[in-house]
């Protein structure tokens, strides 16, 4: 029964990484671009938590850890360069 859930779980997921790919793609500002970005970040993260799930092997949970923080400090970074010009100061 669980593994039925977490295929459907997975092809939701995958159709939200889709769809925000689109977005990411099209997004006709920039701050679209960032937000569905980040957005697709998530999206890899869920999917990869759930196929280790599905898989039975905790050995994903380590990548899904390193993409989140990725994520993140690719995130910050973009919006800094977009507010003011520059990364570092």
């Amino acid at each position: 029964m669980l593994e039925y859930v977490l295929l459907i779980a997975i092809t939701m997921v995958f159709m939200a990484f889709i769809l925000n790919f689109y977005r990411l793609i099209v997004g006709p500002t920039t701050v679209d671009r960032v937000l569905a970005l980040d957005t697709c970040y998530i999206n890899s993260i869920a999917l990869i938590v759930l196929v280790s799930m599905y898989l039975k092997n905790s050995l994903y949970y380590e990548i899904a850890i390193l993409i989140a923080l990725m994520g993140f400090v690719a995130t910050v970074a973009t919006s800094k360069y977009l507010l003011r010009g520059d990364i570092i100061e």
